[in-house]
């Protein structure tokens, strides 16, 4: 029996969430719904710039990891943070929500990396990331021991980019399956594939379960349409869960489609909504929950989610199960 149900491996990130006019992007020379990479400086000035801000734990990984565990799931998270007051509170969030966090504080390097998320009237998010101690993560960082005690080990694509993490993502792959478990991948953002969509495509090769929405799985391909990615999706990844906003999800599995309606909700933040969908579906198939019902779990999660401001969630997550 595996100790943990699913493990998470990502950029350990403190989100600050701040609702913004459209002005305000256009001010700052930002495209809405987009994820940016900015540098220390930029982050300190967006900041500043802010008329109020929410802070949190943050991190897309972390924030799967945090709703799987509202949900019920046992889970564990390894994230580089560094020995300041955002990393302890990133560690004390995660703590506090159920999520085992063995890596110690890194010090004399980077700070702990943040997220500016900007929340549009409509609900969109611009987000831009700072990834500062985070880029570090390596082979080193990777307990094949953890990853071996978990039925599920999910990795974060938004890491995906340094070539030591991309050498970790191997590692980590490779010991889950010498123990017998299974690895998810999420695919994160157009913007990750794009960079590195070879790498990426010679991952899948090492995925049991892929996690992507409409613009990622397109791109991945370098196809336009949605029913060709699904066809490519088919041919190279045993299953994958693809999120299509108010449209809902399908499911991929050989020839199988198995569409998931998206759940009832206000919109108010879509922050974390790719995230919570990744735990409801991860901790269905840990559950050995059929792929019907890991997509409504997926769905509820998400929809919970995004009515309100931040990715972690608000209520008792257990009712939803």
């Amino acid at each position: 029996m595996a100790r943990y149900e699913i493990l998470g491996i990502g950029n350990a990130i403190t989100d600050i969430v701040a609702p913004v006019e459209h002005g305000f992007l256009s001010r700052h020379d930002m495209h809405p719904g987009t994820m940016a990479l900015i540098d220390e400086a930029t982050a300190e000035r967006l900041t500043a710039a802010l008329p109020e801000a929410k802070r949190s734990g943050g991190g897309s990984a972390a924030n799967t990891c945090v709703v799987a565990a509202g949900l019920g799931a046992s889970v564990a998270y390894l994230g580089l943070v560094a020995d300041d007051a955002e990393g302890a509170a990133f560690r004390a969030d995660v703590a506090a929500a159920g999520v085992h966090c063995p890596l110690p504080p890194q010090r004399g390097g980077l700070p702990t990396a943040r997220c500016i998320v900007l929340v549009s009237p409509d609900g969109q998010r611009t987000m831009n990331t700072f990834l500062g101690a985070s880029v570090g993560f390596g082979e080193h960082d990777v307990d094949e021991v953890l990853v071996g005690d978990a039925d599920i080990t999910y990795l974060e694509g938004y890491l995906f980019d340094p070539p030591a993490a991309q050498a970790a993502f191997r590692q980590a792959a490779a010991a889950a399956h010498r123990a017998g478990r299974r690895v998810a991948l999420s695919l994160s953002d157009a913007f990750c594939v794009d960079r590195h969509r070879d790498a990426f495509r010679g991952l899948l090769r090492e995925v049991d379960l892929l996690f992507a929405n409409e613009a990622e799985i397109c791109s991945l391909f370098r196809v336009n349409v949605f029913a060709d990615a699904l066809e490519a999706t088919a041919h190279e990844v045993g299953l994958a869960a693809l999120t299509c906003g108010q449209a809902g999800s399908v499911i991929v599995s050989g020839s199988e489609r198995v569409s998931i309606a998206a759940a009832a909700t206000s919109v108010v933040d879509t922050t974390g909504a790719g995230d919570a969908y990744a735990a409801g579906f991860l901790f269905g198939q840990a559950r050995g929950l059929g792929l019907a019902e890991s997509g409504r779990l997926g769905s509820v999660a998400a929809a919970e989610v995004i009515s309100h401001y931040g990715a972690r969630p608000e209520m008792d997550l257990r009712q939803l199960v």
